[in-house]
């Protein structure tokens, strides 16, 4: 007599891989957008055989920890801001330069060409596969003192920045005080006025619910924000060759869908902000800002190298 094996006992086991991001998990968070968009696409390319589990609210740690992790092999993978990816390879300095794109097509341009592949390359080589170049838009400056309509607005105000060099450097140029912060106690610290205010991307203004303990939001463009979706060299290594290539399949799926999406929730989020009790205004002079920044070009050129800039620059004139 032959017994008939169940079917469930007869399924390979599927690969598991957990997808962290430290922002919150709403419907128009860019992170979540994106991580939402991977799982599906994923799960799709890899037939069932991989299972992507999704870890919002610096669940896996803070984006530094995550990077970490993901060069250990403690964490499968996540998706960071481009300054925090350029703690470790600092030629990602080149995306937080301010005022270097004039538009999201522009730096997706940049980012998919040679750029992005060279930036690419150089974190492979520290142990992170870069899967694609996801966005969460400009980033824009927002504060409890007043409405930040010149440079001279920035003198004195105490901003949270990422901890990164440009950041730190950028807000110094312009006058204001920069305080480096890990995301996690930046809430509290707003909260509680150890600073004034912080800059952040729109929607990231919303799902983080900045308009709580924020009054201000001015409209300076001054960084393009980039959120790379990463995976560990160690992850990675562990799949098969099928699975590896749904992998990369997926993050094509997943940055296409991300992008479209959160630009299109970007053009309804100064109203919606305004209806949570921002006052909102735009800058009455741009070409100052980028005056008051201009030197930090050549300071950052070394870091970032000569000729990865040089390559950027030529695509953004």
């Amino acid at each position: 007599m032959v017994l008939a094996v169940p079917t469930a006992l007869a399924q390979p086991a599927k690969t598991v891989i957990k997808l962290g991001w430290a922002t919150a998990d709403g419907p128009q968070d860019p992170s979540a957008i994106g991580a939402r968009a991977f799982k599906t696409a994923l799960e799709a390319s890899s037939k069932g055989t991989i299972e992507v589990q999704l870890f919002p609210n610096r669940q896996l740690g803070d984006e530094k920890p995550m990077m970490e992790g993901m060069r250990f092999g403690t964490v499968d993978a996540a998706i960071i801001t481009n300054a925090v990816v350029a703690q470790m390879e600092p030629g990602f300095q080149l995306n937080d330069l301010p005022f270097l794109y004039a538009s999201e097509v522009q730096a997706r341009t940049v980012l998919d060409g040679n750029v992005g592949k060279e930036l690419s390359k150089r974190l492979e080589a520290k142990g992170i596969t870069v899967l694609g170049y996801m966005e969460a838009g400009f980033r824009h400056m927002i504060n409890n003192k007043k409405p930040v309509q010149t440079p001279a607005d920035v003198i004195g105000v105490k901003y949270r920045v990422m901890q990164n060099p440009v950041f730190i450097d950028m807000f110094t140029s312009l006058g204001g005080s920069a305080v480096p912060m890990a995301w996690g106690e930046t809430y509290t610290a707003v909260q509680q006025g150890m600073v004034d205010g912080l800059e952040l991307p729109l929607a990231f203004i919303d799902s983080l619910k900045v308009y709580e303990v924020t009054k201000y939001l001015s409209q300076t463009n001054h960084t393009y924000t980039a959120l790379e979706l990463l995976i560990g060299n160690r992850t990675l290594g562990k799949l098969s060759a099928e699975q590896r290539k749904a992998v990369t399949d997926a993050a094509r799926v997943a940055v296409a869908e991300q992008r479209k999406a959160n630009f299109e929730h970007g053009l309804q989020m100064v109203g919606v902000l305004q209806s949570k009790g921002m006052k909102v205004n735009t800058v009455s002079d741009p070409a100052a800002f980028r005056k008051a920044v201009a030197p930090m070009y050549e300071k950052f050129k070394p870091g970032i190298g000569a000729d990865l800039m040089t390559m950027a620059l030529e695509q953004v004139k």
